[in-house]
């Protein structure tokens, strides 16, 4: 007997299996890639029961959603944009919920940051969509919403996201208030001319001051703070009102359905299976499945397999109309045919190709090799999957006399290096070793024939190997960023002793209220690229903050130092480095190299060099065999004969021996700077 309790289907009998014939429908489930609900066995009065999930949910059929229900005036786009741990993820969780699209239970963190990396580090680097559907007043919207990531070296994810938007949630933390990547979250929202919704988020904490925020808030980018939403993501409290903010103040899309299609891919993830999964935002016309459509920027043409929506799992649909943001397939399957800021039309109704986005510009360059070179094409085929679902990493062949044929990539950042390092361990099995991390520098060369060589008169170097010599440049050009810092004022003269030791040039100061500042210095990158960040935050018992933007570049007096191991210079551990800094810098290295070299049986020396000059020096004493154990007494002659002869084989051995570097002592050298 088949009996339906509460939306559960309950098999009551011993021979239900058999006699109801549901073998066939798991078989069909099965074939179809559905699971199986799991089974309960319960005992009662009336004998054995069985108890099934529900035989068909939406989920499991996976039912093709019909989006021409949602009319563009009851669509609703927006981004959640903040300062890194200020409850984005948290956020977007209990909307989640309150929409209904995700289940409330207490395993909801996270439930948009898929990545291993993500979950691990409790940050966002990944922009994350999710459709949500929402009944208001009587009728049903569609909300779009994207989880943005919050550190600096993933702005480019931010601006990206907000091409798809109309409106963002500024969301603000009532415990730390605004901080430096807030403010810069915030004007790239208003350059692009959306509307802002300010939200005060853990006002549940115990030290939360809504109060002091929303003053701030008003002081530093005038916003009335009756517009301010006070709520905690955590408990949940509150946040209905987010949602009804959302339909308010948010103006539907500007798009226009009867026009050709014009869709812009602002994302995209590679499936070994369904080829290239493009993210896509509808700005006129509709895409369906079957349609051809083609790219404007390789001109191919493709069939459309499927398209749909996030939900935030795939959710298929029929047709995709103007104004919304969904997912597209259509067999792209080389990598390099989905570019990020691509329009598609579809075939033979071209249109006018959408801007698009700036290009990404890498702030760090490092060189990446296979420990074994013949992992190189397998390792060739996974920088390239995770290029097309990063796409500001910029990469270029490189090839070392020590680690073999590679490649040098251009990152945001540092931590954006290690991620990408450590999703290619984790996603692709890939095992590298990454060199030391260098900043685009210039040269303007006066030799007629380098110019000649070069084919211009100014050069960007990119890997320190290549850097000319002083004889042939007129003058060195470095990199550096406008920074801005928001800081409580008590830290503000050790803040401002770090700026002046990393040549830093204030540019201004700000009182944003009573004990909080915010400067804003000029910043040669090359300083701040490494260990800056994590001495600020030391500095600051963890309460500063920081965030930075390109301001070209400035003359400097640069010099090459090269790494010396028994006078064999290291070609990976080349540095360019300003001259005043030289020495502390090569002392530095030379220590940490001392502590991460294994001993040899020989001495080893490490040098720091500039052109012939040693400037730093460090020895890694050899192992010793105790050649006069043996002797008891006797005459010192004896002694001396024995010890002179080990020496000469340490010479020996000094002279034919090869110092290898391992692999993580270049991430040694580099991490270990900051306590210099």
């Amino acid at each position: 007997m088949l009996l339906s309790r509460g939306g559960m289907w309950t098999l009551a009998g011993q021979g239900w299996w058999r006699g109801l014939g549901l073998a066939a429908q798991v078989t069909r489930d099965a074939s179809r890639g559905l699971p199986w609900p799991p089974c309960a066995r319960t005992r009662g009065a009336a004998g054995e029961s069985w108890s099934l999930g529900r035989l068909y949910s939406s989920a499991e059929r996976k039912e093709r959603i019909d989006m021409s229900r949602f009319p563009v005036e009851n669509i609703r786009n927006f981004s959640i944009i903040a300062h890194v741990d200020h409850g984005k993820s948290t956020l977007a969780d209990r909307l989640l919920e309150l929409t209904g699209t995700i289940d409330k239970t207490k395993n909801n963190k996270q439930v948009l940051d898929k990545l291993q990396v993500e979950r691990e580090r409790g940050i966002t680097v990944k922009a994350q969509t999710a459709s949500l559907f929402y009944n208001h007043e009587g009728k049903q919207y569609l909300l779009n919403l994207i989880d943005t990531p919050g550190h600096v070296d993933f702005s480019y994810e931010v601006s990206r996201s907000l091409s798809a938007c109309q409106g963002v949630l500024l969301v603000v933390d009532a415990n730390e208030g605004i901080q430096a990547q807030t403010v810069a979250n915030f004007f790239l929202a208003f350059e692009a001319q959306l509307s802002v919704i300010p939200v005060i988020n853990k006002i549940d904490l115990k030290n939360a001051d809504p109060e002091r925020v929303e003053k701030q808030i008003e002081k530093v980018f005038d916003i009335p703070s009756d517009e301010c939403i006070k709520i905690s993501a955590k408990l949940g409290t509150n946040v209905e009102s987010v949602l009804q903010a959302v339909i308010e103040r948010i103006p539907p899309p500007k798009v226009h359905r009867k026009n050709p299609l014009r869709a812009l891919v602002f994302d995209s993830t590679f499936d070994q299976y369904r080829g290239v999964i493009a993210s896509v935002a509808l700005f006129d016309g509709v895409v369906s499945k079957g349609d051809k459509i083609v790219s404007a920027h390789t001109q191919k043409t493709y069939e459309v397999n499927e398209v749909g929506v996030l939900n935030p799992n795939e959710q298929p649909a029929h047709t995709l109309y103007a104004g919304q943001v969904g997912y597209l397939i259509a067999g792209m399957k080389d990598v390099t045919e989905a570019q990020i800021g691509d329009t598609l039309y579809l075939h033979k109704q071209p249109v006018e190709p959408l801007p698009g986005f700036k290009s990404a510009k890498p702030m760090v360059f490092a060189g990446m090799y296979p420990v074994d070179q013949s992992e190189y094409n397998n390792l060739k085929s996974a920088i390239e999957k995770l290029t097309l679902n990063d796409s500001s990493v910029t990469v270029h062949r490189d090839s070392s006399l020590a680690l073999g044929a590679g490649w040098r990539l251009g990152f945001l950042g540092l931590l954006h290096m290690e991620v990408f390092n450590q999703r290619l361990e984790q996603e692709y099995n890939a095992s590298v070793i990454l060199t030391t991390p260098t900043v685009p520098y210039k040269a303007v060369l006066s030799s007629a024939k380098l110019i000649k060589e070069y084919r211009e008169k100014e050069i960007t170097i990119i890997n320190p190997a290549q850097f000319p010599d002083k004889s042939s440049v007129t003058e060195y050009l470095e990199p550096v960023v406008l920074g801005t810092i928001i800081t409580p004022d008590e830290y503000t003269g050790k803040i401002m002793m770090l700026c002046q030791a990393r040549r830093a040039v204030q540019k201004n100061m700000m009182f944003i209220d009573q004990n909080r500042v915010m400067l804003k210095y000029l910043l040669p990158l090359n300083e701040i690229v490494v260990d800056f960040y994590d001495s600020l935050k030391s500095l600051s018992s963890g309460y500063a903050s920081f965030d930075y933007e390109d301001a070209g570049y400035q003359t400097t007096e640069l010099v090459k130092m090269d790494i010396l191991l028994n006078g064999n210079p290291v070609e990976e551990l080349i540095t360019i480095v300003h001259k005043d800094k030289a020495h502390t810098v090569g002392k530095a290295i030379c220590e940490r190299l001392k502590d991460s070299l294994p001993r040899q049986l020989f001495e080893i020396a490490i040098q720091a060099a500039i052109g012939s000059k040693i400037i730093a020096r460090e020895t890694v004493k050899a192992y010793r065999k105790n050649v006069l154990a043996k002797c008891y007494g006797g005459d010192i002659t004896r002694k001396m004969k024995l010890l002179k002869r080990q020496a000469e084989g340490k010479k020996k051995l000094r002279k034919v021996g090869n110092v290898e570097v391992p692999k993580d002592a270049f991430i040694k050298v580099l991490k270990a700077q900051s306590d210099k």
